[in-house]
């Protein structure tokens, strides 16, 4: 079995950080309307779960390419 890509491998870290910007863009967004932080932390956290959420339904939504297909199909053929 091939170990993954260094692009395959960091992918995670990829979308973890665009979530991360999203909160931290809302919470800087709140904090600088309301001056209050506790409220701006409160968003940052909603804005971060809710990005990583429709960030990850929209990954699964992807159709898989061909190599993908084909690492899914020798894995299913080993067991």
């Amino acid at each position: 079995m091939s170990t993954p890509s260094r692009r395959d491998r960091l992918r995670p870290v990829e979308l973890l950080g665009l979530s991360a910007l999203i909160g931290a863009f809302t919470g800087l967004i709140v904090l600088m309307s309301t001056r209050v932080a506790f409220q701006a932390i409160i968003w940052t956290g909603v804005a971060f779960i809710a990005s990583l959420v429709g960030i990850a339904m929209f990954v699964l939504a992807l159709k898989p390419k061909q190599d993908e297909l084909n690492d899914i199909e020798e894995l299913d053929s080993h067991s």
